[in-house]
Parts: structure tokens; sequence; C-alpha cells
């Protein structure tokens, strides 16, 4: 069986794999229709990501099929078309018995810490798969970045009445946003793209947007928000001097998020941002089965419109020859996908 393999930062390999086995009891035997691209896998590309090992077949953001059920599966069967969840949890350490599953202490990610979805069939645990029947292969393949959004907005429980800024305008600060949006609360993006920032505007109706660059960030925040700032900051960008800056953007008593992930240190002003501001700063990491569960739902009830969102399609024959073009923002990526069949 053909399967896709990142030996290397910047290596792809065509390479043969054995045949799954028939799936064992609590396991699903699935075939894989669509794979998003995330900024995971860029980054594992790139060499940038710090959780990724190689040699790794990639591939965590997966629509499916389920094709065989083992010993105990009751939820899906044969045909089923699913989303996945893609954390790998050990189900017995401190965070799992805790019903934090996102942050198990022995986590593998599908695709990143252990061999993915770029490839025609895998085995799974049966709990990893969620029905999703009303919702396209590609639309399934949305679920995990959608989720990752969901997570961090749910870090910061904003409300109705206030304001979030997320920070960067890649697919995981579109997850965003897209939750900041369903809570209510006003939404405000900034990136140094502005290309980002017009599809934010035009494609997922976010009314205000700050471009990065001009040095007054801070003043254009600030008349925005009634000389307030923002009450929620989720910064999305990974990059280690948008993390530090993102403190200057709360407002007193505000939260901040970090979902983006970076390998450099943080170096934070404390005493006039963090200290007299008293400004929560919380980690997000992965996302829950039950945002998988509430995501497929509203894309179902057309509560998310996901039609903007794929921006590339590639097959998996042509995925190694056009993937480095998914890794420049000027190609004007969003999302890619690969569609595998």
């Amino acid at each position: 069986m053909k399967a896709i393999q990142l030996t290397e930062p910047k290596h792809f390999e065509l390479i043969d794999i054995p045949e799954p086995a028939s799936p064992g009891p609590d396991e699903v035997l699935v075939r894989v229709d669509c794979v998003g691209i995330c900024g995971t896998d860029l980054g594992g590309y790139l060499g940038k990501m710090p959780f990724f090992s190689y040699p790794r077949v990639p591939g965590h953001e997966l629509g499916v099929e389920i094709i065989a059920v083992g010993k105990n599966v009751r939820h899906v069967g044969p045909g089923d078309r699913c989303a996945v969840e893609p954390y790998l949890n050990c189900q017995e350490c401190y965070s799992c018995r805790r019903g934090f599953t996102n942050c198990c202490e022995h986590h593998k990610t599908l695709g990143v810490m252990s061999d993915g979805g770029l490839t025609d069939r895998i085995l799974l645990p049966a709990r990893k798969v969620h029905p999703a029947q009303g919702l396209s292969p590609e639309q399934c393949a949305l679920v995990e970045t959608l989720a990752i959004g969901c997570h961090a907005v749910d870090r910061g429980n904003p409300t109705a009445q206030e304001t979030v800024l997320v920070i960067g305008a890649g697919p995981i600060g579109l997850s965003a946003i897209e939750f900041a949006r369903l809570s209510g609360a006003k939404t405000i993006a900034m990136d140094r793209v502005q290309s980002r920032l017009d599809f934010c505007t035009e494609s997922m109706g976010v009314d205000h947007t700050i471009l990065v660059g001009s040095g007054n960030e801070v003043e254009e925040l600030e008349a925005l928000t009634d000389g307030n700032r923002a009450d929620v900051v989720i910064d999305a960008t990974g990059h280690n001097g948008s993390m530090a800056q993102a403190l200057n953007y709360c407002a007193f008593k505000g939260r901040l998020v970090y979902v983006g992930i970076t390998q450099a240190p943080l170096e934070l002003p404390h005493a006039p941002a963090l200290h007299r501001r008293e400004i929560d700063i919380l980690a997000s990491r992965n996302a829950l089965s039950s945002d998988f569960t509430r995501i497929i739902k509203l894309i179902e009830d057309g509560d998310i419109n996901t039609d903007p969102w794929i921006t590339h399609r590639t097959t998996f024959d042509r995925l190694i020859e056009d993937f480095e073009t998914f890794t420049k923002p000027e190609s004007g990526v969003i999302k890619a996908v690969v569609e595998m069949n």
C-alpha cells in the first residue's frame, strides 16, 4: 500500500507500507477520503514544529469512511462517513482520568508523533471517529481545524458583551474567529498580511481588522474598544515576538490565550502589562471529543459555513510536487486539502 512519508524537513518520499490488519476490539478500519493540510504539517515540513518526529507519514485532518469495525463498536458501521479526532490519548494518566484527554501525559497526535492518514487505509481507535453523515469528506477534514479554534475560544471564555482579538489569520486563527463570532463577542482580526484580513472581512463577516506593521496597533485597537483594549486575546501566530507583544493588547483583567506554538523563549513585560492589568495567561492544546460533536452539528445546521475555507486542492499523486506552494503566504492559501481517491 502506498503512503507519503516526510523523511526529514523538506523531503517527502512515496513509500510502500504493509496493509493494515483487520480491526481488533474497539477498533475501526477506515478508508481515507480527504486530508487537510494545516500549520502543523507545514511546520513539520519546514522543520519548525517541535513535536514533529521523522520519518513520519503526515495527515491528521481526516475525512474517512468506515470499512470494517471490531468487536464492541456500536456507534459507527461500514459505509459511515466520519471526522477523526487525531489525539491518541492513553486513557490512564492523571489528565485522562480527569477528562482532560487533550493534554494526556503520553499523548501522540496522528500524523505528528505517530503515522497518519496520507495513505489509503488505516486502523483507528473507534472512540476517535465521529459520525458525520451530513458532511462531505472535505468538511469532515475541516472539523479538526475548527476544533482547535473552538477549544482556544472556550479557554478564553468570552461573553457577548466582550471583545475578542485574534492575532494571526491563518487556518487556526480563522477557526478561533468562527467561535468568537458564535459567542456573540465583538471580534477583531489582526495579521501582517492584508489579503488574509481581506478574507476575514469578505468571507467571514469580520467587521474590524488591524494590519500589523504601522506601529499604531495599540491605538487602532483602543479606537475600536472605547480605549479598553480586548477582553480576550488569542494569539495563533506561533511567533515569540507576537506572543510577547500580545500582552499589550489585553484589557485590565483580560485573558490571553496562546494557541500557536513556538520553539523560541518568550520574554514577557511583567510590571506594566502583565501584573498591573492582572492578566490571565492560558495555554490551549488540541481539543476535546465534545468539540468534534459540537462542530459537526454546527456545520450540519448551517451555523458554520465551510465554503470559503478551502482555497487549494491537490491529489495524493500530486502532493509532493505541490506541497511547497502551500508554505508560501503569497500563494493565497487558506486551507489546502488532498483528495485521496
